[in-house]
């Protein structure tokens, strides 16, 4: 049925929204901080770290993104008065990189200052290929200063391995993903192999040369070529971490902890979730198949 699964997850952004919110339970913890904080609390329990993301991208006018800041500042209290392991993540589009790139660096500072305060940490999401640049620079613009922030690179994009060896005499806090967006051939590779084998790649050009990764990915094949990097290389547990999403293989990320590996799961909340959730959706269109199946055949027996 692998062909309904695609299916099913190709024409989620044509289904109505509260459809796809039934889909997308799993990968978010809720619409307030309140469910993000049982999350984490559930998370750390179980040894495992997390990163908080507010819900947002693409916003249209400034009073968005200064929302938006506000809103990471009281999770960024709360995570201190909870005493959470959690840092938090946040995408230049949430901040205004599309109305404004100056506008967009002086929030993503703000929040950065205020993440310093608590002593915490700020992961600058990357977004689309057109998004590219303008993170990487106002990255490095930042880290002149601060050193409570890193940035992702996406193993999918043919780019990416200039973007390590830019990156790397920085020593560079990065998070290394697959990447998701719907981006053109000339802009990333199509090939599933040839990701795997640009992941690994940049990996372990990054991880030779010193610099802090959080290994995002849940391929197990990719998380053994991680294990195998980490032996090789005799990194101490502190010098790297696993992330994966919330919602995705619990049963992998058990094994990754009980190994005595650092992991971090990525929880998300808030109400504008759709693009995110088509995005992880089709990412994994086996759960967008499984439910949808479920829902067919619920309502085929009420129709017996």
């Amino acid at each position: 049925m692998n062909w309904f699964n695609h299916m099913v997850a190709h024409l989620l952004p044509y289904v109505p929204k509260p459809i796809v919110g039934f889909f997308s339970k799993h990968y978010i913890a809720g619409d307030k901080l309140e469910d993000a904080v049982r999350v984490v609390k559930e998370l750390n329990a179980n040894r495992m770290m997390a990163t908080i993301d507010v819900l947002g991208e693409e916003v249209k006018n400034k009073e968005q993104s200064l929302q938006a800041v506000e809103r990471y500042k009281q999770v960024l209290k709360v995570i201190a008065a909870e005493k959470l392991d959690s840092n938090i993540s946040l995408k230049p589009t949430h901040m205004g990189l599309k109305i404004n790139r100056e506008f967009c660096y002086n929030n993503i500072l703000e929040m950065v200052k205020e993440a310093a305060h608590f002593r915490n940490f700020v992961r600058i999401d990357m977004e689309d290929a057109t998004t590219t640049d303008d993170t990487i620079d106002i990255y490095l613009r930042l880290k002149k200063e601060y050193t409570n922030l890193g940035t992702v690179l996406q193993a999918y994009l043919r780019r990416t391995v200039h973007d390590v060896n830019r990156l790397i005499p920085y020593q560079a806090n990065l998070r290394l993903c697959k990447g998701i967006y719907n981006e053109k051939r000339e802009i990333a590779y199509k090939d599933k192999s040839i990701i795997k084998c640009n992941f690994s790649y940049c990996l372990e050009k990054l991880l030779s040369n010193g610099c802090y990764v959080g290994i995002a990915t849940h391929d197990e094949k990719l998380v053994w070529e991680a294990l195998k990097l980490i032996d090789k290389l005799a990194l101490k547990p502190d010098q790297y971490e696993f992330q994966m999403l919330l919602g995705v293989d619990h049963e992998l990320r058990r094994i990754i902890v009980n190994s005595g590996h650092r992991l971090r799961v990525y929880v998300p909340f808030g109400t504008d979730w759709f693009g995110y959730s088509t995005r992880r959706l089709k990412e994994n269109p086996a759960i967008a198949g499984h439910i949808m199946r479920s829902i067919i055949h619920r309502w085929m027996g009420r129709k017996m």
